[in-house]
């Protein structure tokens, strides 16, 4: 079916007149999974039609976007795209089954979560400068856990901010890496707070930086990347909702309103905050520009720090 076919397809019946598919390329309980599902919830109320969130997990979200990016761009298979599929994978894979700028349509951002560097408590440094001298004097131990290509990305850029040399250690998945730091087997991380905000709080991390512009209300005792001497260090993961490229500018304004007013409602904000995160909506302009300026600066990082994962 052509693109101006599947079009006339898509504005035949008013919309929405049947289910709605939120496709999500991780498995379920992970912190976009729980966004996702918060945010479904609340649109199933406004729109009146069921929200089923899928699960389609695999290859850095690769094969969710692909999904979404073949799907008819009628309104009723959107993809929740956080800045993984969207701004990391095109920075360090040199072909994608999708193109994140020609195959989807932004339409709002959900939330945006911040970055926390981390050491065990154990670790002879309290603070950021205390981590850049002591990684220069003891080359042997100067490393970070990573389980993910954007938190790997993170840690690249602090050394290039830092001029350090710490050296990546791959894990596969976020406890892992957290257990690894936790028990002195490498040094730092620098993850989401998901993973990390548990042992933070119980003693078993120690916080040493927030890569947000402003300090956090889950940690308002941890200072900024900025206050700690590093700059152009802001960093904030998001997640938002795209459809398939073509889908009618009608369907896209009815869903980012109907997201803006959700993200509003006292139980949405406070069960996304619950987890973490900050509810931030956004118009399908501005969650484009935010696309581009991350896609930019994440492409830059790994060509200087000669990332490729293909």
């Amino acid at each position: 079916m052509t693109l101006s076919a599947r079009q006339a397809f898509a504005q035949a019946a008013p919309y929405p007149s049947r289910p709605i598919r939120l496709v999500i390329g991780y498995a379920p309980g992970g912190g976009n999974d729980l966004i996702a599902r918060i945010v479904a919830a609340k649109l199933q109320e406004k729109l009146g039609q069921p929200v089923v969130v899928e699960n389609k997990p695999g290859a850095q979200s690769i094969v969710a976007a692909e999904l979404v990016a073949k799907a008819a761009p009628d309104g009723y298979t959107l993809f929740v795209a956080p800045s993984g599929p969207l701004t990391v994978n095109p920075a360090v894979y040199s072909k994608l089954p999708y193109d994140p700028e020609k195959d989807f349509t932004p339409i709002s951002l959900l939330a945006e979560f911040p970055l926390l560097l981390v050491v065990g408590p154990d670790q002879p440094v309290t603070s950021v400068p205390e981590l850049v001298a002591y990684g220069r004097s003891h080359p042997e131990v100067a490393n970070y856990a990573s389980a993910a290509t954007a938190f790997q990305l993170a840690s690249e850029l602090f050394n290039q901010r830092t001029g350090s040399q710490f050296q990546y250690i791959p894990y596969k998945g976020s406890g892992e890496m957290a257990q690894a730091v936790m028990s002195g087997q490498v040094l730092m991380a620098i993850a989401d707070t998901g993973p990390l905000a548990g042992p933070v709080k119980g003693g078993k991390l120690r916080a040493l930086a927030v890569t947000t512009a402003r300090r956090t209300a889950a940690f308002p005792d941890v200072p900024t990347l900025a206050e700690t001497g590093v700059p152009d260090m802001e960093i904030s993961l998001w997640t938002g909702i795209v459809a398939p490229a073509g889908t009618p500018a009608d369907v896209v304004t009815l869903l980012q309103r109907a997201i803006a007013d959700s993200l509003v409602l006292p139980d949405a904000r406070a069960a996304l905050q619950a987890i973490a995160v900050e509810p931030r909506g956004s118009t399908a302009e501005e969650y484009r520009d935010l696309i581009a300026h991350d896609a930019a600066r994440w492409k830059a990082v790994a060509t200087k720090a000669n990332i490729k994962l293909d």
